[in-house]
């Protein structure tokens, strides 16, 4: 009998193993994403508030606009994927699991297609980045520092990234990225095309929860590496520790900020 209880009890361990391997696969490369973007970040942010002569050295020549917006747009999609990869990590590993009870042979597939289009809707959000900052510094509303002038234009920023922590689309936004769990028992489809578009859609929701925060680079300097390292605590704290403060917190600390900052 104990024999056979270990027969039974074997293949669900194999599984389990199986899994765990491939959950430290998944995880493994995604922190080793991170760290990619993270060797390029901290040497390009070092450089900008330093002698600028390394990799910054091009914000400081008459670089052809085309190529000046190209590589803004490419610090922004660098900086974006490092900041929020590590938060997809939750749903894409419950995603995988999901998918194995269903088509095994597929979710690696299926976890390449998720990751796209998450990573899609980040490098949209970069897209439009680069051209709001393309635009603040034609207007000469930004230093050479990326950084806005004036506490007016910084206190503005900060005023709404706060008020936009209140809104009904903040808390859906954040509902969905707090329960993987409830996101995909509600969007889940078989395929890979299915996949693409919950990555897609995965993505999407945390643009709408993070997109305000994410503008707060501008107020403290697009390339500053502390308030870049705030920010990502701050939404990692949103997402997966429960006892956090909640939105309501967060959004009157920073509108009370920007008001402060405008008036003084």
């Amino acid at each position: 009998m104990e024999s056979f209880a270990e027969g039974r009890r074997s293949p669900a361990t194999a599984v389990e193993a199986l899994l765990r391997r491939e959950h430290l696969w998944i995880l493994t490369g995604l922190a080793a994403a991170c760290l990619m973007c993270w060797a390029w970040i901290v040497p390009v942010a070092l450089d900008m508030y330093g002698p600028m002569r390394g990799a910054t050295s091009w914000m400081m020549t008459d670089v052809p606009p085309l190529r000046h917006g190209t590589l803004l747009f490419a610090m922004w999609t660098v900086m974006m994927a490092g900041m929020m990869l590590p938060s997809a990590a939750p749903t894409l590993l419950l995603y995988i699991m999901v998918v194995r009870s269903h088509d095994a042979a597929h979710a690696p597939l299926r976890a390449y297609s998720f990751l796209g289009g998450y990573l899609l809707v980040w490098t949209a959000f970069s897209f439009g980045a680069t051209l709001l900052q393309l635009l603040l510094g034609a207007l000469l509303y930004l230093s050479p520092m990326m950084q806005l002038r004036g506490q007016v234009l910084s206190g503005a920023l900060v005023l709404l990234a706060g008020a936009y922590q209140l809104t009904p689309a903040k808390r859906s936004c954040l509902r969905a990225c707090r329960a993987p769990a409830a996101f995909l028992a509600r969007y889940y489809r078989p395929g890979n095309g299915a996949a693409f578009a919950l990555g897609l859609r995965h993505g999407a929701y945390c643009v709408g929860c993070c997109w305000a925060l994410m503008l707060l680079l501008f107020a403290a300097g697009v390339m500053n590496l502390a308030a870049i390292a705030a920010l990502i605590v701050l939404m990692l704290l949103e997402r997966l520790a429960p006892f956090a403060p909640g939105g309501w917190f967060v959004g009157l600390t920073l509108a009370g900020s920007g008001a402060l900052l405008m008036l003084y």
